[in-house]
């Protein structure tokens, strides 16, 4: 992983953000998952904090919807994005 403005950013992901680019499912897959390392990381701190936690489990139903809608439509782009994010077991 490399990393760029505080960041980390894949491979796939260095180009620069572009307007249609942050529609794509690998782009909105690859913020979530983001979000979600960051929480996991600040739930660890505060294991009482319940708001954040509810927040997570958003985060990770808007995921796996996302991941599912992705394994659908082309398995291929699915296998590529999971392997560089290092998300799912295989």
């Amino acid at each position: 992983m490399k990393k760029k403005g505080g960041r980390k950013i894949l491979g796939f992901m260095v180009k620069e953000e572009k307007e249609e680019n942050r529609g794509s499912v690998e782009f909105q897959v690859f913020s979530f998952t983001n979000k979600i390392r960051r929480l996991a990381s600040h739930l660890e701190l505060h294991k009482k904090d319940f708001s954040s936690e509810r927040g997570l489990r958003i985060l990770l139903g808007n995921r796996r919807r996302l991941l599912a809608y992705l394994a659908k439509k082309n398995r291929v782009r699915y296998k590529k994005l999971i392997s560089q994010l290092n998300i799912r077991e295989q």
